[in-house]
C-alpha cells in the first residue's frame, strides 16, 4: 500500500488517482456509446481503461456514477467549448453565433461517441434522465445568459430567456439525437445553418 502524499515516477497519489478517473470516465463514454447503458458493464469500463475493478471504486460508488459522471465531462467540454468560442469570436450576433454553432457541429462529427452520451445515452435509466434534466437547465441558463450579451435590449427579459434556451436546448439535442442516427437526411452545413437561425429565433424578440 502506498503512503499517503509519497510521488512515484514524478506524481502525486491524487494525481495519479485524478488520472485513473479521467481514464474510466473517457472509458465509459466509448462503452456507453457503443453498447447503450443498458448493455454497458463496469468490466467492459474496466477493460476500456485498462483498470482493475479496484481503481473503478476508487473513483466510483457504481456503474451509474460513473455513467453520471460520463454526461457530465462530455456537458462540460460542450459549455467551455460554447463560451471560448462566443468569447474568442466577433461580428455580427449572427456570425458570433455561426462560430459557435459551427464549433459545436464540429464537436458532434469528430467525436461522435460524446455525442451519443450527450443526446441519446442520457435518456437511457433514470439516473441519467434525472442528470440530463439538470443539465438542460444549465443550458437554459447559458443559452439566457449569451442571449442578453449578443443582442442586448432586443434579447427576451430573463425569465423568458430562460424558458425560450430550455426549449432551444432540448430541441437542439433532439436534433443531433436524430442526425446521429440518420432518421434525418442532412450535412454538418445543414446543421449549423438550422441549429444557428433557431438560436437566433428563440434568443431575440421580432421586431
Amino acid at each position: 500500500m502506498g503512503v499517503p502524499g509519497r510521488t512515484y515516477g514524478g506524481k502525486s497519489a491524487a494525481e495519479r488517482a485524478a488520472e485513473r478517473r479521467e481514464r474510466l470516465v473517457a472509458a465509459t463514454i466509448d462503452v456507453l456509446a457503443e453498447h447503450g447503458a443498458a448493455q454497458a458493464t463496469m468490466t467492459a469500463v474496466c477493460a476500456a481503461a485498462g483498470l482493475t475493478e479496484r481503481y473503478f471504486y476508487e473513483s466510483f460508488a457504481s456503474l451509474e456514477d460513473a455513467m453520471v459522471a460520463a454526461l457530465d465531462a462530455v456537458a462540460d467540454e460542450i459549455a467551455e467549448l460554447v463560451l471560448s468560442t462566443l468569447g474568442a469570436s466577433s461580428g455580427t450576433p449572427e456570425a458570433r453565433v455561426n462560430a459557435m454553432v459551427a464549433a459545436f457541429v464540429d464537436l458532434v462529427a469528430a467525436s461522435p461517441a460524446k455525442a451519443r452520451v450527450a443526446v441519446i445515452e442520457s435518456a437511457a435509466n433514470s439516473g441519467l434522465r434525472a442528470r440530463r434534466r439538470q443539465l438542460l437547465e444549465m443550458f437554459a441558463d447559458l443559452v439566457a445568459q449569451e442571449a442578453a450579451s449578443l443582442y442586448g435590449e432586443d434579447a427576451w427579459p430573463p425569465a423568458r430567456a430562460r424558458l425560450h434556451g430550455l426549449v432551444y436546448a432540448a430541441g437542439l439535442a433532439e436534433l443531433v439525437a436524430v442526425w446521429l442516427t440518420g432518421d434525418v437526411d442532412m450535412s454538418d452545413d445543414d446543421l449549423i445553418e438550422v441549429a444557428g437561425s433557431l438560436f437566433s429565433s428563440v434568443s431575440r424578440r421580432a421586431d
